[in-house]
């Protein structure tokens, strides 16, 4: 894909997918923004994650994974909108388990949600879970 822009919202990842996106030489051709929404309020008010939503599926879901990235994209007027949600521990939240972490991606023409179970530290999660953006953000630019 050429001339991609490409916009961020990420929660457990508390903004690492930003900053390695913008580690590369040239990131601002192609960077337009993001947002670390860590509670629900910043969810819903700011990527406007429908309250409904957190409700019934949890800041750590699929449901929730897919409108971040389907907003932030909208937000920044980006081709690409990427999304992190999960839980990176110690402790389970919302009934979801330690390493329970959603990854989505949305585009003009193509949109899907990954579930991914890791383990480890809550370091080694936040970097398994950049990990997964940056593998499902390639597989849509090849």
């Amino acid at each position: 894909m050429e001339n991609f822009t490409i916009a961020c919202a990420e929660s457990c990842t508390g903004g690492l997918v930003m900053s390695r996106l913008t580690d590369f030489a040239g990131a601002s051709a192609y960077v337009k923004g993001g947002i670390v929404a860590y509670t629900n309020e910043i969810k819903n008010k700011i990527l406007r994650v429908e309250a409904d939503t957190l409700e019934n599926f949890g800041a750590v879901s699929s449901q929730t994974a897919l409108a971040m990235a389907t907003n932030v994209r909208e937000i920044f007027s980006a081709t690409i909108g990427l999304s992190t949600t999960g839980n990176a521990g110690p402790s389970a939240s919302e009934g979801k388990e330690v390493g329970l972490v959603y990854v989505a991606i949305v585009g003009e023409n193509f949109s899907e949600v990954k579930e991914c179970h890791f383990s480890g530290t809550r370091s080694e999660i936040k970097f398994q879970t950049a990990d997964a953006a940056f593998e499902i953000l390639m597989r849509y630019l090849a």
